[in-house]
């Protein structure tokens, strides 16, 4: 049994069972889910004013909402679609908040000496994955040299691309980021506890009736089955896994997870969670870690105060860092 950091430890069971999360009728609780950003999004909020809770709610969608039509590369008329569009020509303009969270990947591309890259999308955007369809291995050989976040031009709120070709999807970091800034209008609405998650990052504002909210890791291979189940209280978790968009392929897992050296879908992992202070942390951290694998991967956890991961590796063995405790058998 590995060691827990006393600051972090975290006591967590092995389960089978269906992820248990409070419902819209329990006194105080109001919960809502939409669809946003390409994924399920659900806020829960407790407040003893049902109708100051819901306005909250709206509040948050909308959110939501902005951040996807601004960050969103499905949308033609997102500011990231203009980068994509007009970057090679010329430096773009756009908003504060998008170039902050460019300068943020960037940041983590460099603590990840580049596994977490979001110029990935150079190829990443010749799969599709309802369709079942994957770039060639000359395709990828081609596009490979695009895909480097140091080719990233960042000066006086413009992004530009140092060769043509190249495009960025924020697909790794976004979703976190948007939950942050749900959470913090949470807090404006005087919401004192909350969940807000959107696809597979989430953050807990308090607790639950003075309990730590229990999240579950689902097991990779079985969607109707979970690993473990973690206890969270003002933290946020995330998970990336090969489960949420693949397909197979010639006995292959073809998925949305791509490393950026290989231009092919990671294979190290299953699948990993991270657990942090901010989802704009753990979103962009789970899809590198899962790439990294767990060797390399807890390396870097263990380099980060105040971070931990569980990993779940290719052989479905179960990783953990060294500030959570494995359970006991």
């Amino acid at each position: 049994m590995q060691q827990a950091r006393p600051a972090l430890a975290r006591h967590f069971c092995l389960a089978i069972v269906v992820l248990v999360q409070t419902t819209i009728s329990q006194a105080g609780w109001l919960k809502q889910t939409r669809a946003i950003m390409g994924t399920e999004v659900m806020v829960e909020l407790w407040h003893a004013d049902e109708s100051q809770a819901s306005d909250c709610s709206e509040r948050i969608f909308s959110e939501m909402q902005r951040i996807n039509e601004l960050m969103s590369s499905y949308r033609a008329d997102s500011e990231l679609s203009a980068i994509n569009r007009d970057g090679a020509i010329r430096p773009v303009k756009v908003s504060a908040e998008l170039y902050d969270l460019i300068e943020q990947s960037v940041t983590i591309s460099r603590l990840s000496a580049g596994v977490f890259d979001i110029t990935y999308a150079s190829i990443g955007y010749r799969y599709d994955y309802r369709q079942r369809l994957q770039p060639s291995d000359v395709e990828i050989t081609a596009a490979l040299p695009r895909i480097d976040f140091r080719k990233l031009i960042l000066q006086d709120q413009t992004v530009k691309f140092a060769e043509p070709g190249m495009r960025i999807d924020l697909g790794g970091i976004a979703k976190g980021h948007a939950v942050d800034r749900s959470i913090d209008i949470a807090r404006q609405c005087g919401i004192r506890h909350a969940v807000i998650s959107a696809g597979g990052d989430s953050r807990i504002l308090g607790d639950k009736q003075g309990r730590p909210r229990l999240f579950g890791i689902q097991h990779p291979r079985r969607s109707d089955q979970l690993v473990l189940k973690l206890p969270v209280a003002n933290e946020a978790i995330s998970t990336s896994g090969d489960y949420e968009r693949f397909f197979i392929a010639d006995d292959t897992r073809v998925h949305h997870i791509i490393n950026p050296a290989t231009g092919k879908s990671a294979n190290l992992s299953w699948s990993a969670t991270v657990i942090g202070p901010d989802a704009t942390t753990t979103d962009a951290l789970s899809t590198t870690v899962f790439i990294l694998g767990p060797q390399q991967g807890l390396q870097l956890i263990e380099s980060l105060p105040g971070i931990d991961a569980i990993i779940i590796d290719s052989n479905a063995k179960i990783h953990y860092s060294s500030g959570l405790q494995e359970p006991a058998e």
